[in-house]
């Protein structure tokens, strides 16, 4: 699938005029892998910015490499939960994301959906608006890409998300609609797309659920970063065990894609809300798990690259950001002889990085991993987008206690099983992939040749193959700004 297949000159001269007024230099996506590669330059100057700040600059700060001490760049961002914690011998390995811009990787999702079309004319930011259909973080991301490239956001998202994500999203400018329900109405959010294609011929649609700029960078990104973290930690008896991400919008679960093709034995986990188990049950329902989206198969899921699915009671993650975020969690888990560095850093993890936690440790048990294999995972955002749901916790179930944080501990982490799990064989695999029918061929307009060609390796090997040109088109954009 080629998300670039022609060049507009005439809007491409006028991105150009905008970016040089704006002072914008847009990074290549070798650059955000490893960001020795941005000019001095461009480093000398991020020494004073912010990194939620408004600056064309931040584009360069869209990496796992952000140093929170320095405010430049480290190595990369990532916890390691040990056994006192977790329960298994197995070693999993968290990616932090609250070290990007806007809190999230989601910022970098978005910019994989936009810039590819900025630099080959295909989006007009004089005259077009970008929409971010999403169930949270997304929306956020892109909204901040548009800040940062001036361009104009409008972010769709369900009402029922947390006020935090309102807020923010209006602070910066975006026009916000809110659709109706909560995390798994997803064709609410279509249904609105439909609407402003239809009435708003100004808006071009960054659908993350068929953009296939989200999992291109997400292949490159962040499977390029687990790589690099597993050199690190790895020993001579060290095996690469599993990768496990929510299904969401299918983003992160690409780094799948490019991981396999380094460690083919490696097991593949997608996770969900149990209150919403589409891929374990083709069920549905509403769920509190907030940034992953349901009741479909996203049309950029790679299933055929997917070894189990595993569904995670909301109920489970609410009470865990209790246990890890309330300071009676922090000495009940100390008690345990869990280290200090590693309750310091529980903050780190959202509620939906809490389920992949969880995942984690169900796909430990379920292989019966041991000491020697390592399971990496990405933590999408953290706890201080979610103050007002554990606000909300206490106002539901009081203060919290070291009792309670002994039972949340016993029933949500030691009383972890391998239920609600699924080994996918070769024709589960495809029936999940099947299912996409019913939303994008029924609702959304695909063909059955387009669904056709998503089960087909090759189809793939050639997508994720695109981020080289998009490098090119960049630099020569940049060389065409003049401000290098």
């Amino acid at each position: 699938m080629r998300v670039i297949d022609k060049i507009n000159e005439a809007v491409l001269e006028k991105t150009i005029q905008r970016c040089r007024e704006q002072n914008i230099i847009i990074p290549t996506f070798a650059e955000q892998r490893d960001p020795a590669k941005i000019p001095e330059k461009i480093r000398a100057k991020l020494k004073d910015v912010g990194l939620w700040d408004v600056d064309p600059l931040n584009l360069f700060r869209i990496t796992w490499k952000n140093d929170p001490e320095t405010g430049l760049f480290g190595e990369s961002n990532w916890i390691e939960f040990p056994p006192e914690l977790t329960g298994v011998e197995a070693r999993i390995i968290g990616l932090v994301g609250k070290w990007f811009p806007t809190g999230s990787h989601k910022v970098g999702a978005g910019f994989g959906c936009l810039v590819p079309r900025l630099v080959s004319g295909n989006f007009d930011p004089t005259s077009q608006k970008a929409v971010w259909p999403s169930t949270g973080n997304y929306c956020r991301g892109g909204a901040f890409d548009c800040a940062l490239l001036a361009c104009t956001a409008v972010a769709i998202l369900p009402e029922e998300m947390s006020r935090e994500r309102f807020e923010w999203l209006e602070s910066i400018g975006a026009e916000v609609i809110a659709t109706p329900g909560c995390e798994s109405n997803v064709k609410e959010i279509y249904d609105k797309c439909w609407e402003i294609r239809n009435t708003r011929p100004d808006c071009v649609i960054f659908n993350q659920f068929d953009e296939f700029g989200n999992c291109i960078w997400h292949y490159h990104m962040t499977g390029g970063i687990v790589e690099e973290i597993w050199e690190k930690v790895r020993d001579k008896n060290s095996r690469f065990a599993g990768y496990v991400a929510a299904t969401g919008s299918a983003g992160t679960i690409a780094a799948a894609d490019y991981l396999r093709t380094r460690f083919p034995m490696m097991k593949v986990l997608a996770t969900e809300a149990l209150q919403c188990p589409t891929l374990l049950l083709c069920g549905f329902g509403g769920h509190r798990i907030e940034g992953i989206g349901d009741k479909h198969v996203p049309w950029i899921h790679n299933v055929r690259n997917t070894d189990m699915v595993a569904a995670i009671d909301d109920e489970q993650c609410m009470s865990l950001l209790r246990l890890f975020n309330e300071p009676e969690g922090a000495g009940f888990l100390s008690s345990l002889g869990v280290g200090e560095d590693v309750i310091g850093n529980l903050p780190l993890l959202g509620i939906s990085s809490i389920c992949n936690l969880v995942a984690g440790i169900k796909m430990a048990k379920y292989y019966e991993l041991g000491s020697q294999d390592i399971i990496f995972t990405p933590l999408t955002d953290s706890t201080e987008l979610y103050g007002s749901r554990i606000q909300e916790q206490r106002e539901l179930h009081g203060l919290y206690t070291r009792d309670l944080a002994g039972r949340h501990f016993a029933r949500y982490i030691e009383g972890i099983g391998i239920d609600y799990l699924h080994e996918l064989n070769y024709y589960d695999r495809k029936r999940l992939h099947n299912f996409k029918y019913f939303t994008w061929v029924e609702q959304q307009g695909k063909t059955v040749e387009g669904l056709r060609e998503l089960w087909e390796p090759e189809f793939w090997e050639e997508t994720f193959g695109q981020a080289d040109e998009w490098d090119r088109l960049i630099r020569e954009f940049n060389q065409r700004v003049g401000l290098l």
